[in-house]
């Protein structure tokens, strides 16, 4: 794996200098090209770096333990940095492991979503109100932007049918499972159970 890692950090370093040759710049597919290769590339390198360090750090911790003379106090820093390297290192190799596996190409496309009110004339119709502003409210969190297509609306503010875009990095990665139908019943309150 870590061999892996250095081919990528290597292939970012490579991006990293292609970018600034004033040719590629000039080149607008070249240079869109590059530029998603070195933001899918990024968090993997930053993450690589990140484990880097703590090894480093932890190499650097066991030699001073190893060679001793250290006061008591010192010793127990090292032992502290030593243990704090090594989860570091952990939770970095296990991170790495998920950012290495293979990614669906459509992950970065953006969403057209469509929402319709079934069977239950003005509840339904509330119940896909509810939805559409859950979803404008998820895109909003992710930084998405949300827009509105076509919208068939009821008198008291809900939606017979709506369809909405999402754009955004990973917009479809997200909601690419949401599908089907939903069913939502009102309990009255003279319901004891």
């Amino acid at each position: 794996m870590f061999d892996k890692l250095k081919e990528v950090e290597a292939r970012y370093n490579q991006i990293e200098q292609d970018l600034m040759d004033p040719d590629i710049v000039n080149d607008r597919e070249q240079f869109t090209k590059l530029m998603k290769e070195s933001k899918t590339l990024t968090p993997i390198v930053e993450k690589f770096r990140e484990y880097a360090a703590a090894k480093t750090a932890a190499d650097e911790a066991r030699q001073m333990l190893d060679d001793g003379g250290l006061d008591k106090d010192f010793k127990a820093l090292a032992e502290e940095e030593l243990e704090q390297s090594k989860t570091t290192m952990d939770r970095c190799a296990d991170e790495l492991q998920i950012l290495l596996l293979p990614r669906d190409p459509t992950d970065d496309k953006n969403v057209i979503m469509e929402i319709r009110g079934g069977a239950g004339g003005e509840e339904a119709a509330l119940f896909a109100a509810v939805l559409t502003r859950m979803y404008s409210m998820y895109s909003e969190s992710k930084g998405w932007k949300f827009e509105i297509l076509s919208a068939n609306e009821t008198g008291l503010g809900g939606y017979k049918e709506i369809s909405f875009m999402i754009e955004g990095d990973g917009a479809y990665s997200r909601l690419k499972f949401e599908s089907g139908g939903h069913r939502v019943q009102r309990v009255p309150e003279t319901e004891s159970q």
